[in-house]
């Protein structure tokens, strides 16, 4: 029910947080049809800048910032029209707009958010129930920027849904459209309650205060948007773009463990080693690629009895890396009691994965930086448990320190 992917409410979140090339456009260009569009676009004034938009999309059909802006009002527009076919008409024009926009050169995570969550079909349903039709008429007053009113009816909409995810997130949303910090945060926290693992709240609240310059806690908001659903692009986008806001990039953590293992059955498992590869690196590699032919046999049966077919499993991928790691500690340290000198590594990806093994994060790693299909299905069940120390692996590994 409510916005089909969320895109309206994401449009909402563009008006605010958009490219700096429009506000350079804004403030650098001489046409003050161009400065009065896009003060009104920056305001959030989406249909009362739709036609300046139109008529500079007549003059400049190649300007990226234009064609982008206007095809975000016409997805604000969209949600006012009581005609479906007008709808679908504005949507899609607005969705064909903002993929010219690409093509054109444009680079915001914004509008890949809006492209994501927009409904193909450009069709706008809500559910034929009382709550359903609540929930039109606050988005319609919405998009005409009556915030009153839509929140008038989202909370008519919780008159019948107390959980509705979405309603309560909305009116957070409404409140950041009316630049009620406070309120909207008080919305956001409710719907972080009501769901904790949809990422959708923790990203707009992180919007807000990073829009109001608390770079630090919109970077632990982020973070706790990854951490809620780490499979969707957008909560990546999200820190990407925090990232760039702040001067700063994300850490790339990836260990390029070698592929060495092959299955033909049960009985014929065989394992290929490169003969250039250094002995420390050898050794550890080894052990690792003998592990994973284990699990590929008896092992994989024996933790998952209920699981017909093998799966690449967290549970697989994580003792094969401890196992490599405890190879080169323990050969380290009878090295030690030996008296013998060992240098630490030094190819990078046994640096990380020792990194990662001695801070106990190699779960969190390869749930949110190595993970597969087989891995994702393990997901849910180690968040439950696990949360925090996600977000410390994020906050120690991937996401650099916020400016101070």
């Amino acid at each position: 029910m409510g916005r089909t992917g969320r895109w309206l409410a994401v449009v909402a979140a563009v008006s605010y947080l958009f490219l700096q090339s429009i506000a350079i456009a804004q403030s650098s260009g001489n046409d003050d049809t161009r400065k009065k569009a896009f003060q009104l676009f920056n305001d959030g004034k989406h249909i009362e800048a739709l036609p300046l938009l139109e008529e500079l999309a007549v003059k400049s059909p190649d300007d990226r910032e234009v064609v982008a802006a206007l095809g975000l009002c016409l997805v604000t527009d969209a949600g006012t029209q009581a005609d479906e076919q007008t709808q679908k008409k504005e949507l899609m024009r607005g969705r064909e707009l903002l993929l010219k926009a690409k093509r054109l050169g444009l680079k915001s995570e914004r509008v890949e958010n809006v492209l994501q969550t927009m409904p193909e079909d450009g069709v706008i349903r809500f559910a034929d129930s009382p709550a359903g039709q609540a929930m039109k008429a606050a988005e319609a007053a919405f998009a005409r920027r009556d915030f009153d009113e839509a929140i008038k009816n989202y909370s008519k909409v919780l008159e019948y849904e107390p959980k509705n995810y979405s309603a309560v997130l909305y009116i957070g949303d409404t409140y950041y459209a009316a630049n009620n910090w406070s309120k909207a945060g008080e919305w956001y926290s409710k719907a972080i309650e009501v769901d904790p693992n949809r990422e959708t709240a923790h990203r707009y609240y992180a919007d807000m205060l990073l829009k109001n310059g608390d770079a630090e806690n919109s970077r632990k908001r982020f973070i706790q948007a990854v951490v809620a659903e780490p499979y969707n692009p957008i909560t990546w986008r999200g820190l990407q773009y925090w990232a760039r806001i702040n001067k700063l990039e994300l850490k790339r953590v990836h260990i390029d463990v070698p592929n060495t293992v092959t299955k033909r059955d049960d009985k014929n498992i065989n394992i290929t080693i490169d003969p250039s590869w250094p002995e420390e690196v050898s050794t550890v590699w080894l052990t690792y690629s003998l592990a994973k032919a284990n699990w590929q046999g008896d092992e994989f049966r024996k933790h998952f009895p209920q699981e017909k077919q093998y799966r690449h499993s967290l549970e697989e991928e994580t003792d094969c890396l401890g196992v490599a790691a405890t190879v080169w500690t323990e050969s380290n340290e009878s090295d030690k009691k030996k008296k013998k000198v060992s240098a630490p590594p030094k190819e990078p990806n046994l640096v990380l994965l020792l990194r990662l093994y001695q801070a106990k994060m190699l779960e969190p790693y390869v749930l949110l930086n190595a993970a597969d299909e087989g891995i994702a299905q393990d997901y849910a069940g180690y968040r439950e448990k696990n949360r925090e120390k996600l977000e410390h692996y994020l906050s120690e590994f991937v996401v650099p320190p916020a400016p101070k």
